[in-house]
């Protein structure tokens, strides 16, 4: 857990978790790229944990990823891909949801980019606005998604 302390009371103001942190700094640039796990299964409770404010909204209107440009949700898949990956897409179709996670559709105007444009691993890339004190200068963070198999047996 990381969080952020006054300085003059040494009160935890906010505390915070994030799963992993790959971070590199150099004389030109620096950059922190933050992966979100989340298990997944078919059932709608795990897409809405995914999507919602304790999964993606955390880079959207959250504290995650505060000013950088790129960021990573990992869907841990409890059942077969094409049970859970596809609902997901679906959702991010659906207007309010589009909305509520500041979704910027892309140049074709859709609410996702698949493949991803950023890593060939990733399913897909949604890109989102964030307001100001979050963002980097540009004004939106990008997520890749990724989803990995763990312990599925499909049927024969």
């Amino acid at each position: 857990m990381i969080g952020e302390i006054d300085l003059s009371t040494g009160a935890l103001i906010q505390e915070r978790r994030t799963d992993i942190v790959y971070g590199w700094n150099d004389t030109t640039q620096g950059m922190r790229l933050v992966f979100e796990f989340k298990c997944m299964g078919r059932q709608k409770k795990h897409r809405n944990h995914y999507l919602l404010e304790q999964g993606l909204g955390r880079f959207v209107t959250g504290i995650y990823s505060r000013r950088q440009a790129v960021a990573a949700m990992v869907g841990v898949l409890l059942d077969p891909e094409a049970d859970v990956v596809p609902p997901i897409r679906e959702a991010l179709e659906d207007a309010a949801l589009a909305t509520a996670l500041r979704l910027k559709p892309t140049s074709g105007g859709d609410p996702i980019a698949r493949p991803s444009n950023m890593f060939t691993a990733a399913d897909f890339d949604t890109e989102h606005e964030r307001d100001p004190s979050l963002a980097p200068t540009h004004g939106t963070i990008r997520v890749s998604h990724f989803f990995l198999a763990f312990g599925i047996r499909e049927a024969p």
